[in-house]
């Protein structure tokens, strides 16, 4: 489960950050325009957009493989009609329809693996999962160093179409979600697959103990009052990091190339910076909890800030490479603190995944203007510019986490959003399931 659902995350991860290294060869070759690419990249963002809420829509009402291999699918063909576009217009086209099977690929993969995970090893599988889909931009990065100078662009969209494909092929072994299927009232489906589960499990001489009784949360409407200040928070710092991510992340090469290194370089130069990703997440692991959510989150916001306006001044290979090192170190250090530890602090159980769906559906929206606001900033002061204005956000997420943030660390999952106790619906003690995994 953890390789086939990693491996279309990984591929996913891949197929966003290669359009920096591409962008730059068409730009430099002619066959396309500044403005151009950022239609390339918006198209992109609206395509994922519709796949984040259309996947989930798909996935509960027809069912997690079936999603799974629908997506994969649409990202595989898509990924191929791109290699083969003749015209940077129908390019844009296909990979707008390829953005619909990326976006998918996000939201059902980690709810997939969680679904089938016990509850005392989820954090760590699905850190295991989120590990492996990062690994994406630092294996973009060097294939396009690679690959690109001798075979050109074209194939770095054979190369995730066709593993896309492959992973298709080898995921129809994943069975369907029990919880899904009783859900939907296919409870002797569901019984084959967990029988399968525990029968693997005393073959390998687990004991297993009786399933649990639990309680089910109570619904609850999504637009309360008292969820007003998470949900701006979240959305706030999710605008600010997406367009982090996007607006200088994904035009990396292309600023290097414009400060006067050759395209060898600037891809050279990105590969060894992307090293900072990983080494980002891992600081997190250890800083998030030791000074808590909201130091971490402002301290390195400050930071962030800091390293993009010094980015913005380095000329030099070698200067690039340590700033551009210590940037995304900072950059990514934020995305692990924020999205992955932070976000899903601060909504309670029964509206988390709505709540997150909101924020980073805003997110999404807003990154679809951001190429255009970087070529737009880009044209009138060059890249000092566009990185003063990521800084500037930076600045303004440290601000807004110093005034609406509330410290998470080291309290239970459901008392992020400072829901007064009274105010719970005790009710729901007298509601419960049975889950059979």
């Amino acid at each position: 489960m953890l390789g086939l659902v990693g491996g279309g995350l990984f591929i996913d991860n891949f197929d966003i950050f290669i359009a920096g290294a591409i962008l730059v060869v068409l730009l430099n070759s002619g066959w396309s325009t500044l403005e151009l690419n950022a239609t390339f990249i918006s198209a992109t963002f609206a395509g994922m957009l519709i796949g984040t809420i259309g996947g989930g829509m798909i996935a509960d009402r027809f069912g997690r493989k079936f999603t799974f291999q629908l997506n994969l699918a649409i990202f595989g063909l898509a990924s191929l009609a791109c290699a083969a576009a003749p015209d940077p217009h129908l390019l844009i086209v296909a990979r707008f329809i390829c953005g619909i099977g990326l976006g998918t690929e996000i939201v059902v993969g980690y709810s997939t693996l969680a679904e089938f995970v016990p509850h005392r090893s989820r954090g760590r599988w699905l850190a295991l999962l989120s590990m492996t889909s990062s690994f994406g931009l630092l294996a973009a990065t060097i294939l396009s160093f690679l690959l690109i100078p001798l075979f050109g662009w074209r194939v770095m969209f054979v190369l995730p179409g066709v593993a896309a494909l492959i992973i298709l092929w080898m995921r129809k072994s994943i069975p369907e979600s029990p919880r899904w299927l009783e859900l939907k009232g296919r409870h002797a489906e569901a019984d084959v697959i967990v029988s399968a589960v525990e029968a693997e499990a005393r073959a390998r001489g687990l004991t297993l103990v009786e399933p649990e009784i639990e309680p089910i949360r109570v619904a609850q409407p999504l637009f309360q009052r008292k969820y007003i200040r998470p949900l701006v928070l979240g959305s706030i710092m999710q605008v600010v990091l997406f367009t982090a991510l996007y607006g200088l992340v994904s035009w990396l090469p292309t600023f290097l190339t414009k400060q006067g290194m050759s395209i060898n370089q600037s891809l050279g130069q990105s590969a060894l910076m992307t090293l900072g990703g990983p080494a980002g997440a891992f600081f997190a692991q250890f800083l998030a909890d030791r000074l808590g959510r909201r130091r971490a989150i402002i301290g390195g916001s400050i930071l962030a800030a800091v390293m993009a306006l010094i980015f913005g001044q380095v000329t030099s290979q070698i200067g690039a490479a340590v700033v551009g090192f210590a940037t995304f170190c900072t950059v990514y250090f934020l995305i692990a603190t924020v999205q992955a530890i932070y976000l899903p602090e601060i909504f309670p159980t029964e509206i988390r995944i709505r709540c997150n769906a909101v924020c980073v559906g805003i997110a999404r929206i807003s990154s679809i203007g951001v190429p255009f606001a970087v070529v737009y900033l880009f044209d009138r002061g060059g890249v000092t510019t566009v990185v003063t204005a990521i800084a500037i956000l930076f600045v303004v997420q440290a601000l807004v986490m110093t005034w609406l943030g509330a410290e998470t660390a080291m309290k239970s999952l459901d008392s992020g959003s400072e829901e007064p106790p009274e105010s719970r619906d005790v009710s729901q003690a007298a509601m419960s399931t049975r889950h059979t995994s």
